[in-house]
């Protein structure tokens, strides 16, 4: 598994646009599935029905080898393939993005469409939290009682992540580390124990890790 950047779960982030009278809006969305972007857009059809347009796209996948786009009814490309190229551009996966437009009257063109369509969405994806899903290690110490206050004063001083402890006749601390991390973790884990202790490693799992929006 790799790492990657996508949007922070649990809150749709949006952002408005005006130009020659048309009004659009992006709306945007951590989605792990086909079935969830899906549902996702349709929501946003439902809230703005009386929209000229709701145009949508959305890449999935650590790699972000799925990907999917509507023109809504604009002219083919105008619409949902440039703001799949804004969610390409910002590095982004497992999103969904709608453009929502209200026609002011006034035509923009292909190139005014392009314009508009890429430039809401790479304004709602600016307003939106970015995470980069980071791959941590995670790993199970076992120790005696007489190292614990030590051992947990080096884990908050370097501010390692403890996700679990259980008080035994030992001492077992789960914990998660960035993969290069683990190693000088157990050289400075031996120096602090007397190489008193045993580790275990149980699989990786993806923390998501706030980074600057629409920035890496």
């Amino acid at each position: 598994m790799i790492n990657f950047k996508t949007i922070a779960d649990g809150e749709i982030f949006s952002a408005a646009y005006e130009v020659n009278k048309s009004k659009f809006l992006a709306h945007i969305k951590h989605v792990d599935s086909e079935e969830a972007a899906r549902e996702f857009v349709l929501m946003i059809r439902k809230k703005y029905f009386d929209a000229t347009h709701n145009c949508s796209a959305w890449i999935l996948g650590e790699r972000g080898d799925k990907q999917k786009s509507n023109d809504d009814g604009e002219p083919g490309g105008t619409a949902g393939n440039p703001i799949l190229e804004t969610i390409k551009k910002n590095d982004l996966t497992n999103c969904a993005v709608v453009v929502t437009r209200y026609f002011g009257g006034i035509k923009l063109g292909a190139g005014g469409l392009i314009r508009a369509y890429s430039h809401t969405a790479a304004l709602g994806i600016a307003n939106s939290k970015i995470v980069r899903m980071t791959a941590f290690q995670k790993i199970s110490l076992t120790l005696e009682y007489n190292f614990l206050a030590t051992v947990e004063n080096y884990l908050r001083n370097k501010k390692i992540r403890v996700v679990n402890t259980d008080y035994a006749d030992v001492v077992t601390i789960d914990i998660l580390l960035l993969p290069a991390q683990v190693e000088n973790f157990l050289l400075d884990l031996n120096d602090l124990t007397a190489a008193n202790f045993l580790y275990e490693e149980r699989g990786e799992i993806f923390i998501p890790v706030e980074i600057d929006s629409g920035v890496d």
